[in-house]
């Protein structure tokens, strides 16, 4: 499982170059990144200079990078099509008056509040994401996220979408019964347990956003007063949401120039800089002097990271190895010979499955399958798994026959 570094704060601080550098550096240490954006402004594409889409997008010139910025006009009707079906129809005349004013209680309260809520249209996005996050395929997600407003909301996402997922399984209850004489056991069968997986990729979700060991939050913010409010503001509100907020980085600072107006700005950015640090004592902090022009392209993104991270080393192995801004980072899979150690830290055994399919093995993460690629075909009944402290050890066998 990767990594997820997430970078926020409020519009216009630096949060693009901050987490492009971060995603480059890392890629270049020889990790496999994925850098994802959820800005709509397109930040992200213009400042690798590559146009990135809602797929996995490598980096040219750079090896191990790759972009994706995620499309918030995904319809809801896409996560659990087969809702509409208990509501219309044939069946809504088979159905008591009483089951059915109880279902249209239910439907025009989620029309007129979670249906229509802008950060639903976000749910299926996070799903997304939480795919990346379990493609043991990935190292790293580093996040590049909205400006903080919209960031706070998406971040609430989980909670709206295990009640909107509470409320269709009630609604499935209710109609469980008819659903089966018109529809057949079987197809009610599948939507409730379509369901009750959604919701269960929901609490994971919720997991991995609180665990320490999976995700950072790093913080972006500028030496001005309205900074400094909004940087408190913002750990205070995603503290709430028991995100781990390790680091902060303070973007153009003015630099230290023989100039009356310079040093008067400079002394006035100290303070506000003490003010926060004195607010927020547990978090690492970066400073980066105002350049002479723009962070755009590899050559300066690179210098970035060199001043945020000190051109940090990544050894073999999963890790932990320790970066700048007090972040840390695993690799998602290591291999070696006929072993493999894949990192899955905070999942339930439960959640996991293992299988193959002509020849390739698939690990299950929460209902998801990841190939996990192997020189020879192989069986999932030859492949010896032991899951021990969050890393799950895979032992492939020599080569065989799979008959």
């Amino acid at each position: 499982m990767a990594r997820l570094l997430l970078f926020g704060g409020k519009g216009g601080v630096g949060k693009t170059t901050t987490s492009t550098s971060t995603a480059l550096g890392l890629a270049e240490s020889g990790l496999k990144v994925l850098l994802v954006s959820s800005d709509p402004a397109h930040s992200t594409s213009d400042s690798l200079g590559v146009s990135l889409g809602p797929e996995p997008t490598p980096v040219e010139g750079i090896d191990g990078l790759y972009g994706l910025e995620l499309d918030p006009e995904v319809k809801v009707s896409n996560m659990l099509p087969m809702v509409s079906q208990s509501l219309s129809g044939p069946m809504a005349g088979f159905l008591g008056q009483e089951a059915m004013d109880e279902i249209g209680d239910m439907k025009n309260d989620m029309n007129s509040s979670e249906m229509l809520l802008p950060g639903l249209d976000e749910a299926m996005a996070f799903d997304e994401l939480l795919k990346h996050l379990e493609n043991p395929h990935w190292d790293v997600v580093v996040f590049d996220t909205a400006p903080t407003g919209h960031t706070l909301r998406f971040l609430a996402l989980p909670e709206i979408i295990e009640t909107w997922a509470d409320r269709i399984i009630r609604m499935h209850r209710v109609t469980g019964g008819i659903r089966s004489i018109l529809f057949g056991k079987k197809e009610g069968d599948a939507m409730k347990d379509e369901l009750y997986k959604f919701r269960r990729r929901v609490l994971h979700v919720r997991r991995i956003l609180s665990n320490p060991e999976l995700t950072s939050f790093t913080l972006v913010t500028i030496p001005e007063k309205m900074g400094v409010n909004e940087t408190v503001r913002a750990h205070k509100a995603l503290k709430e949401f028991n995100l781990p907020v390790t680091g902060c980085v303070i973007n153009r600072m003015t630099p230290d120039l023989d100039h009356d107006f310079v040093r008067r700005r400079r002394t006035m950015e100290k303070r506000y800089i003490e003010e926060l640090q004195e607010k927020l004592p547990e978090l690492t902090f970066g400073e980066v002097e105002l350049m002479e022009s723009d962070v755009h392209g590899f050559d300066k993104l690179r210098q970035l990271y060199a001043h945020l991270h000190q051109e940090s080393m990544i050894e073999q192995g999963l890790g932990p190895h320790k970066i700048g801004l007090g972040l840390q980072v695993h690799r998602g899979m290591w291999r070696e010979g006929r072993d493999a150690w894949v990192h899955l830290p905070g999942i339930d055994r439960d959640d996991l499955s293992l299988r193959s399919e002509a020849g390739t093995l698939l690990l299950g993460v929460n209902g998801r399958e990841h190939a996990i690629e192997h020189e020879h075909p192989v069986k999932a009944s030859q492949v010896k798994a032991k899951l021990d402290d969050d890393v799950l050890h895979l032992e492939f066998p020599e080569m065989t026959s799979l008959d």
